[in-house]
């Protein structure tokens, strides 16, 4: 019996990759680990950070669209996600770092649960930094970036989506995926893939009213871990067997993955580890250029036209 180890990567929509980039390096001081393109768009940009190595897990990925609109709030829609901090001292230094860069955030709070402060990047995305208080085991510090070690985002953790529908989206983490009820109240519910672990976590939130219309600052969709092809071919399965649509798989070069909506409308994708970023980069130049899939290489020198530079 598979079971899934926590969130692969989360990927969102900016309208300025210029921007984007500048917040996550320098203000979060997360690595930028993949320059690449939207390979259904080469057009846009496709930028990756995460730790030393873009570790599953530890990915945030943004998707560039010059001419998109605003976000329209609504529910339907992946609303949050966490990062995961190593202690509540971290949160006090994140307060500090976040108001000498002129970020908006709040006292510090709690979230789902756990001791956190939030906030929002330039574009509206909402995110929370929560205190937890072991090591993430798949998270490698990096020494470039300008946090220091000991309060460095170790990566992705509660990742909030709010629905219409809470059983539906519960029916279909518990059912197929084997997720775990931790809490739940008449709105709400926290669902773990790992037990106590932040990095695999989904808070549902419960809410009626209109669909979040995306814009800038929105979450496309958020990917859960599996370990490889063998892994992937089971869950296709799974996912057709109880009713759903999916992609079949597909070959993103640095991972494989299929797609699929549950009945609310939230597109899940479910990524495979490997083979990651390594494979067409160096550890000491990762994300320093624009690298391109080896069925796109040919195509090089068109894309290229097409992007603005970063930096």
């Amino acid at each position: 019996m598979y079971t899934i180890p926590g969130h692969h990567h989360i990927s969102m929509i900016t309208k300025n990759a210029k921007t984007n980039n500048h917040f996550y390096r320098e203000v979060l001081g997360m690595r930028r680990v993949k320059v690449t393109v939207n390979q259904d768009d080469t057009s846009m940009y496709h930028l990756f950070y995460g730790d030393k190595t873009g570790s599953p897990g530890t990915e945030l990925s943004f998707f560039e669209i010059p001419l998109v609109g605003r976000t329209h709030r609504g529910t339907n829609a992946i609303t949050k996600i966490g990062l995961i901090v190593p202690s509540e001292d971290s949160l006090h230094y994140w307060q500090q770092r976040l108001m000498s860069f002129g970020v908006e955030h709040s006292n510090l709070t709690t979230y789902a649960g756990r001791p956190a402060v939030l906030f929002e990047d330039k574009e509206g995305l909402r995110m929370a930094l929560i205190a937890a208080p072991d090591k993430v085991a798949h998270w490698e510090t990096y020494d470039g970036s300008p946090v220091p070690a000991e309060h460095q985002i170790q990566g992705m953790g509660t990742v909030e989506i709010t629905v219409k529908n809470m059983y539906k989206l519960k029916a279909t983490l518990t059912e197929i995926f084997g997720y775990t009820l931790a809490t739940e109240t008449e709105n709400t519910a926290l669902m773990q893939s790992v037990n106590n672990e932040l990095f695999g976590e989904i808070y549902i939130i419960e809410q009626d009213g209109p669909s979040e219309k995306p814009g800038r600052g929105s979450i496309h969709h958020l990917a859960i871990r599996v370990k490889d092809d063998a892994e992937l071919l089971y869950w296709d399965e799974q996912v057709k067997q109880r009713g759903f649509m999916s992609s079949g798989i597909v070959d993103r070069f640095y991972f494989k993955s299929l797609y699929f909506r549950e009945s609310n409308g939230i597109l899940f994708e479910i990524a495979t580890d490997g083979p990651g970023f390594l494979v067409d980069g160096d550890i000491d130049t990762l994300g320093e250029k624009l690298d391109l899939p080896d069925f796109l290489e040919a195509k090089r020198a068109d894309i290229v036209a097409k992007l603005k530079p970063i930096d």
